[in-house]
């Protein structure tokens, strides 16, 4: 599920940025398939590729992150 949402909030930044998958896997040195892995919500991306992402969009990490559900107590 936490996949799914970090996935498809890649795809969101990286079309707001007028980048193809192609493109945006090139530059982060990573294959089309784990980039389109990672945006279906197959595969996690590590921490250390988050921040790579966020810094070759020209976006903070916090916006990438998916927005956290605040808890009901």
């Amino acid at each position: 599920m936490e996949a799914e949402k970090w996935g498809r909030r890649i795809r969101a930044f990286r079309k707001l940025k007028g980048y193809t998958q192609e493109r945006l896997a090139k530059e982060l040195g990573i294959s089309i398939s784990i980039l389109g892995e990672i945006e279906r919500g197959n595969r996690f991306p590590s921490e250390q590729l988050i921040q790579q992402i966020a810094e070759q969009l020209n976006i903070s990490v916090e916006e990438l992150a998916p927005p956290q559900l605040e808890s009901r107590e």
